[in-house]
């Protein structure tokens, strides 16, 4: 049997990545494998500028989606893979390589998750992560800022000119088009419970 495919998307600071924490913690251990497109992302020389002369990380372009789609081919047909992580240009961390192993059911995250067409085609459940903007700021600043290390002042132009505006014109228009939206605002325990018990149904272990 092929794995059964979870897109997972929604805008930067929407907390996808704690929301798909909680979601592999739920789930039964070897049952769910996790693609992260945070690690397709192209070379600061490869990225599109602004008028500012300023890196833009939050368009299509600056993903390698073909790539992407590649990969999640070669797990939905049982392949693992050996994936080498993105470390948003610090020069002073070592990468890791990260061990994708096949599994009954594949998660893929990222902004652009839904984006590929083809891919889009292939992708059993379709979630969107929903979070109001000030929340998804807030979440962005705190991130990057405080845990990356980027300038505060580059995290706040990056979210005004690359961020809000890619968000509306490629990300948002997803929400309508999603299985499941899963409101985050103040927390998703509603929506985490109700996706686990659906998932473990998938592989015939139900909480």
């Amino acid at each position: 049997m092929k794995p059964y495919l979870v897109g997972i998307t929604g805008g930067s600071g929407s907390g996808k990545t704690t929301f798909i924490n909680s979601l592999l913690a739920a789930m039964p251990e070897g049952s769910v494998a996790l693609l992260s497109q945070d690690n397709y992302y192209k070379s600061i020389d490869q990225q599109s500028k602004d008028e500012n002369r300023i890196e833009n990380f939050d368009i299509p372009s600056s993903l390698d989606l073909d790539k992407f789609y590649q990969d999640v081919l070669r797990l939905r047909d049982g392949h693992s893979l050996e994936i080498k992580e993105y470390t948003f240009n610090n020069a002073d961390v070592v990468p890791k390589i990260f061990h994708i192993p096949a599994a009954p059911i594949v998660l893929l995250e990222g902004i652009y998750a839904l984006h590929n067409p083809a891919l889009y085609d292939i992708i059993d459940l379709k979630i969107f992560i929903d979070a109001e903007e000030h929340h998804r700021r807030y979440r962005r600043v705190q991130r990057d800022a405080v845990e990356r290390g980027y300038d505060q002042d580059d995290v706040l132009y990056r979210l005004s000119n690359h961020h809000q505006p890619a968000f509306e014109k490629y990300i948002l228009p997803h929400r309508s088009n999603a299985d499941i939206v899963i409101p985050n605002n103040h927390g998703f325990d509603k929506g985490l419970a109700m996706l686990s018990v659906f998932l473990q149904s998938k592989i015939g272990k139900p909480l």
